[in-house]
């Protein structure tokens, strides 16, 4: 089976907020006092939402900061998981030690 593609919480950002709210990336800069590389860069995925950017994602659109801080946690979980594949599989259960 296909694995799906990782998603950054960046790309959210653009698809699901800014392009059907018709908001630019630099009107939200502005809106929410933060530098717009800083948003351009989260939508490229070359940055990650923290806790600063989450609380003002959260107040501008509505939602929770938690929202925000749970892509970027979920995207996170997944891309170490990825990287750390073999590693992984190789520590063993503490169940499978105590049995």
């Amino acid at each position: 089976m296909a694995r799906l593609k990782n998603i950054h919480p960046g790309e959210v950002l653009q698809e699901e907020f800014l392009t059907p709210l018709g908001i630019t990336a630099y009107r939200l800069s502005k809106d929410i006092s933060i530098p717009q590389t800083r948003i351009s860069q989260i939508i490229k995925g070359q940055r990650r939402v923290t806790a600063d950017t989450a609380l003002r994602f959260s107040k501008y659109f509505g939602n929770s900061p938690k929202f925000w801080l749970g892509l970027q946690d979920d995207f996170d979980i997944e891309e170490e998981q990825l990287a750390l594949k073999e590693q992984l599989k190789s520590i063993p259960s503490a169940k499978t030690k105590a049995a």
